[in-house]
Formats: C-alpha cells, sequence, structure tokens
C-alpha cells in the first residue's frame, strides 16, 4: 500500500480528524490497554495529522512508563490515536486507530503483532 488520505472520528463525531497515513503496516499490540480495546493501529508523523475538532473534549490517559499520550473522547470514550515516540529513534509519531477512520476494514488489513506487554 502506499500513503493515502483518510478521515475518521470518534462514534460519536465529536473528535473528527483527518489523516495522511499507510495501512499496509497495521499493528496490533498486546499491551493491557490495547489488548482491551481491540485496537488496529497504524503510524504517522504529526505533520500528516489534522485535528479538525474535538481538542475541547480529548482526555489524556497515560500509563505504564507514561511515553504515550493515549487520547481518548471524554463524551464517547473512543480512543482514536494516540501521541508517541517512535521506539528506538524518538522520532514524534501518532497512533490511529484504524478502526476509526471511514470506509476502512480494519481487521481486513495485514497486521503485525507488537508485544506491548513486555515493555
Amino acid at each position: 500500500m502506499s500513503t493515502k488520505h483518510y478521515h475518521g472520528s470518534c462514534q460519536c463525531g465529536a473528535v473528527d480528524f483527518d489523516v495522511d497515513i499507510d495501512l499496509g503496516f497495521t499493528a496490533v499490540c498486546n499491551c493491557s490497554r490495547c489488548r482491551r480495546l481491540g485496537s488496529v493501529l497504524a503510524f504517522t508523523s504529526p505533520s500528516a495529522f489534522t485535528l479538525n475538532s474535538g481538542a475541547d473534549v480529548l482526555t489524556d490517559y497515560l500509563f505504564n512508563k507514561r511515553t504515550i499520550r493515549h487520547q481518548f473522547c471524554s463524551v464517547c470514550g473512543i480512543e482514536a490515536f494516540a501521541f508517541g515516540k517512535v521506539p528506538g529513534d524518538g522520532s514524534e509519531m501518532v497512533a490511529v486507530n484504524v478502526n476509526c477512520l471511514d470506509g476502512v476494514d480494519a481487521r481486513s488489513l495485514p497486521s503485525k503483532p507488537y508485544d506491548g506487554a513486555s515493555l
């Protein structure tokens, strides 16, 4: 796959965003949070992500090493994305929950397991 433009939102629509992202590599993390949420994640740079609305309803959630800023809608509770750093090189990244992208069947994409539980 290659980078394409997508629109996404939380369930209630209060958090609305656009992102340019490559869905050719997605990850399913086994950490305690992602496992419970069923997130399918794709990653991009902050410059490829635009939050259109909802900054006022987003809530930060930090756990474990407190390096990933999980963002969830305080209205419906959906985590559509998170902010963090790429392991290894430390560059800023956005982890997008592919389940929140319009017109994308996240479970049909080839995903690789990520062992976040061991970090």
